[in-house]
């Protein structure tokens, strides 16, 4: 079997019961496996991730991208996360058997696809990028830039979609691409000074002058009154998680500020937070073979 992982990112964080029925039309696929479901009210946002062998892949990420043009309507959505349609953002990633040509193939098919078939504007990114200025996810969608811009935009040449009309409805557009593995990390601030949350994200970015394979935003939390510095981390092998954490401390120290918590979005390789634990407790000579459950897994 080609296993690959998907990850798709629909804009619904607070009706469990819409998410619910998302999730139902991917899983009814045969083949899928549902890995993990994470919700956020406050960037009013769910994502889901899943695996299945390739000849699956493609129908499940479409039923569910289908699902959600039919039950979230953009037009109404509201929530701190930038979002560019009711599917957001829908990224393949290669596991075990797969390599990222194969992802390509499958996010312009995908593509294709719901540009054909939903009618809904695609526009490619990442390894699947058709143009060089999308390559980036926020070179495409931004805090500056999002659905209600695109309405207005979507006629004019630069944001001409990869695949299907050139026009938004209800549903938005969707940015389908292919990746490598992402931390999805977040550090919440005893703070409710945005503008000081933002200075922060910003000299945590790569594209800024920040850390490598960091990208960053600044968000005020509504419910709990606190600015999360909201990362993804695209190689967290270069850039580890103990090392964002301990550059947001350093930043947020400049303005009197503490951290209060963070946590992870969705799922995390183990090897990641071996890491942290090293950095940490100072395991400098600890081996991965000394986990108890990777002796019992065989691996």
């Amino acid at each position: 079997m080609k296993m690959v992982e998907c990850v798709p990112n629909f804009s619904e964080g607070r009706r469990k019961d819409v998410v619910e029925k998302i999730v139902s039309s991917i899983s009814d696929v045969h083949g899928v496996r549902i890995l993990d479901v994470e919700m956020d009210e406050n960037h009013n946002r769910c994502v889901v991730s899943f695996t299945a062998d390739q000849s699956v892949a493609v129908e499940a990420a479409f039923m569910g991208i289908k699902k959600a043009s039919e039950l979230i309507d953009l037009s109404k959505h509201s929530g701190e996360h930038p979002r560019f349609g009711s599917s957001d953002v829908v990224p393949f990633i290669p596991l075990s058997g797969s390599d990222m040509e194969d992802c390509i193939k499958l996010a312009r098919e995908l593509g294709s696809r719901v540009g054909d078939e939903l009618h809904i504007p695609v526009y490619m990114y990442g390894e699947a990028a058709m143009r060089q200025d999308r390559k980036n996810l926020e070179d495409i969608r931004s805090r500056n830039f999002q659905y209600e811009q695109l309405r207005e935009s979507i006629k004019d040449e630069r944001w001409k979609p990869d695949f299907g009309p050139s026009s938004v409805g209800k549903e938005g557009a969707t940015i389908i691409g292919a990746r490598d593995f992402l931390v999805a990390y977040n550090v919440n601030l005893n703070s409710t000074d945005l503008s000081a949350g933002k200075k922060i994200a910003r000299s945590l970015r790569a594209k800024d002058g920040g850390l490598t394979f960091v990208k960053a935003l600044a968000f005020y939390l509504d419910d709990r009154k606190k600015v999360q510095i909201s990362m993804n981390l695209t190689n967290y092998r270069k850039t580890p998680i103990y090392r964002a954490f301990e550059m947001v401390r350093l930043e947020a120290s400049r303005f009197g500020i503490t951290v209060a918590e963070s946590e992870v979005v969705g799922l995390v390789p183990m090897d990641a937070m071996i890491e942290v634990s090293r950095f940490y407790l100072q395991l400098n000579d600890f081996k991965t073979g000394q986990i108890l459950e990777k002796k019992v897994w065989g691996e």
